[in-house]
């Protein structure tokens, strides 16, 4: 996603299938950040956050328009993890959404261990400090 276009490739793609939120892992994008498209599409990117760090993994969501207009915020946690909240038509419900990229088979035990950790414990204080929520994780597991 990197190169030049990727990101309008994306979403035409994403308005050919009437996607409303799409999850795109392996962004090497670094830093955070959002980026509105001239179609209407918003992108939310999470990445490795040094200086002159390499273009390697990240994580984003690219959000239509209906989606765009619903989120209530966002919130990025390094290459691997962002978090999204929208609000349902339903009154009182709010969606989560968090996308995943895991670590795959050379990533150290230390590494794998902090990654899975962190699902668990972000799942686990939104059902703590919210009433009603919704939780979608999607995730791209590699083979263990």
């Amino acid at each position: 996603m990197w190169e030049t276009g990727k990101t309008s490739q994306i979403a035409t793609e994403m308005r050919r299938y009437n996607l409303v939120v799409l999850g795109i892992t392996e962004t090497h994008w670094t830093q955070a950040g959002q980026q509105r498209l001239h179609t209407g599409e918003m992108l939310l990117y999470s990445g490795r956050e040094e200086e002159d760090a390499p273009h390697t993994q990240g994580v984003a969501l690219m959000l239509s328009k209906v989606a765009r207009n619903a989120l209530v915020g966002w919130e990025s946690h390094g290459p691997r993890i962002i978090k999204t909240s929208f609000k349902a038509k339903k009154e009182g419900i709010t969606m989560n959404i968090i996308q995943c990229y895991a670590p795959n088979n050379d990533s150290s035990d230390d590494d794998k261990d902090q990654f899975y950790d962190r699902p668990n414990r972000d799942t686990t204080d939104h059902r703590r400090t919210i009433n009603r929520v919704e939780l979608v994780t999607m995730h791209q597991l590699h083979r263990l």
